[in-house]
């Protein structure tokens, strides 16, 4: 019951002053309409860039894009408000002439932004002239799909000469296994294989002398003779046969490397055709879709939005100091009846 008393009270001593509420509440409001009408008109001029998948991609992969490549896509951001490309602008466009800071003069002129799971990147400026600020939105929105198309023509650029000197260094590679095997094949090992069918064909004519030599005169000297010198031819060919075993490992090991050097060619050739079919197709790319128009009305200051802040703050700061003067003022009055009550005193 004494809380509803209270609240009954308060909204009394509300409505008794809603005539102070409603002048403060008039004033701020003028305040508010003085100051929006005196403070510089900013119009914000919009240009819209899309960032276009690669167009080497799978189209299934380009309507199935995930929330981590959307949130990747912010980095074209910073691209498109990079200071290089900022300071181009402000010089093109005369906003050095005021001396503010380039940092600053960023900070409060230029916005970009990417609408939550879309690919369209925003590009607004905001300027006293409508017209330049338009101009300089497109300006901006032109130059960075230039850049962007320079920064992937530089990529493709250097992935194809990195790829024509994994080229030439395939193929240098390949020419000297080539005549590395060629040399071993041609000279050593056919030598040693003809030395070693001479020594063959005459070891046959060597045995058959020997068996005749012992069938017709068993104790003639020319019969240990041509042991002798078949002995010996036959440690020859032993030494020979060897060599060409170690001439034929090391040429099969120079065609081996061969044939791997062969493989590594075709595959830096088809590297490099890969690599020069996907020039452009790689990276995403920005189109400007649309460059915007000149701004009617400004950006700020906002009338209506001034106006209702205005009013809500004066009404809630006149309400709030109503509120304290409303609880001082019973505190005070309680204070006095507490000192009026009479003293009660035992017999």
């Amino acid at each position: 019951m004494a809380a509803f008393i209270e609240a009954y009270e308060y909204l009394a001593y509300l409505w008794a002053r809603r005539r102070w509420i409603a002048i403060s509440v008039g004033i701020a409001a003028a305040l508010a309409l003085l100051v929006t009408l005196l403070l510089p008109r900013k119009y914000t001029a919009t240009a819209r860039l899309l960032i276009e998948a690669p167009a080497g991609s799978d189209p299934r992969a380009a309507t199935a894009v995930s929330p981590v490549y959307l949130e990747s896509l912010h980095t074209y951001e910073v691209f498109a408000s990079s200071d290089h490309l900022f300071l181009e602008a402000a010089e093109r466009f005369g906003l050095r002439s005021t001396g503010t800071p380039i940092d600053r003069l960023k900070r409060r002129v230029l916005k970009t932004s990417i609408p939550r799971s879309t690919r369209i990147l925003e590009i607004d400026v905001t300027l006293p002239d409508a017209k330049k600020a338009s101009d300089m939105a497109r300006f901006l929105a032109e130059r960075a799909v230039v850049l962007n198309r320079q920064l992937s023509e530089d990529v493709d650029r250097e992935l194809v000469e990195r790829a024509e000197r994994d080229l030439a260094a395939a193929r240098k590679a390949a020419d000297e296994a080539e005549r590395a095997w060629a040399l071993s094949n041609s000279q050593e090992t056919q030598r040693l294989a003809g030395r070693l069918e001479t020594n063959e064909d005459l070891r046959r004519q060597l045995q058959q002398q020997l068996l005749s030599t012992e069938a017709q005169n068993p104790g003639d000297v020319r019969v240990q003779r041509q042991r002798e010198q078949l002995a010996k031819l036959d440690r020859e060919n032993a030494e020979l046969g060897a060599r060409l075993a170690r001439s034929s490992t090391r040429s099969d090991a120079l065609a081996a490397e061969l044939d791997s050097t062969r493989t590594a060619l075709r595959a830096a050739e088809r590297r490099l055709n890969d690599t020069r079919a996907s020039a452009g197709y790689r990276g995403e790319r920005l189109k400007l879709i649309d460059p915007g128009i000149v701004p009617e009305q400004p950006s700020s200051p906002n009338l209506l939005l001034n106006l209702l802040a205005a009013i809500f703050a004066a009404l809630l700061a006149s309400t709030l100091f109503t509120t304290v003067h409303f609880t001082l003022e019973r505190d005070r009055a309680r204070s006095r009846r507490a000192q009026l009550r009479p003293v009660e005193v035992d017999d």
